[in-house]
């Protein structure tokens, strides 16, 4: 049954959600429905994510019956998260009622369902303890409450439950060319130790090994051209731009 679209608050998502985050430019849309974004951002996060829970979990392969994937936007990412966790309930959320309508085609085209409510991410619509995986793939970076949200998120999952959170950090988003292509609330832009603090700041546990600091191609002042044409890797001492962690909610 599909939970209610009322907040804690009492207000609806249309009322709140000009305070909650900062919406796209028609370049970002545009971009989200790309190929490119797909392949190289969503998918590279989700395979590394994948291979991160596997290296934090000594006791093998898990169910997670409920899957929630917080900031779904064109719904690229269910179908994938489907074929990996194989939930018995697949949760979309997203503020925004156009991207949601986009997730609706997005799974009518894969023959799939999945339940999509529109809320906002710092007043999530669920009940607490009722989540067994929860998907954040590059939507931290848009809210203005964040520490509401991360709080929100720890409130959902269940005792157990798994948080896999992919994020552009601030080194990135104030790059040049995404303050020109791209629209973000500046003022909470976090670097990757910023951000791993703000998740084990409400309780969640980030093991070492569940931590990963991609320096992808699309990620780089250059995009990639110099190691790619010259043959010119990057510095390892070189500031993140992304972080990808798997943080737990303990069992007790």
């Amino acid at each position: 049954m599909q939970a209610p679209l009322v907040g804690k608050s009492g207000q609806s998502p249309s009322q709140s959600q000009s305070f909650s985050h900062v919406e796209e430019t028609r370049f970002g849309i545009w971009f989200l429905q790309t190929e490119t974004w797909t392949r190289h951002v969503l998918e590279r996060a989700l395979q590394d994510l994948t291979r991160l829970l596997a290296t934090a979990d000594d006791s093998g392969p898990a169910s997670y019956p409920v899957v929630v994937d917080v900031g779904c936007g064109f719904g690229r990412s269910l179908p994938k998260l489907q074929r990996r966790f194989r939930p018995q309930r697949l949760i979309g959320l997203d503020v925004d009622a156009a991207m949601l309508q986009a997730s609706t085609h997005e799974m009518q085209c894969a023959g799939m369902r999945a339940e999509l409510i529109q809320c906002s991410s710092d007043s999530l619509t669920l009940e607490d303890n009722s989540v067994d995986l929860l998907f954040c793939h590059q939507t931290f970076h848009h809210l203005v409450g964040q520490e509401q949200a991360i709080h929100e998120f720890y409130r959902v999952l269940k005792p157990g439950g798994v948080m896999l959170f992919a994020e552009s950090t601030k080194r990135y988003i104030e790059s040049w060319m995404i303050r020109l292509l791209f629209r973000h609330p500046m003022e909470v832009q976090k670097t990757a130790g910023q951000y791993l603090a703000l998740v084990r700041s409400a309780g969640f546990e980030v093991l070492p090994q569940a931590i990963s600091y991609p320096f992808l191609w699309w990620s780089r002042p250059d995009l990639g051209l110099l190691e790619r044409v010259f043959g010119i890797a990057p510095r390892p001492d070189t500031e993140q731009t992304l972080i990808n962690l798997v943080a737990r909610k303990p069992l007790f």
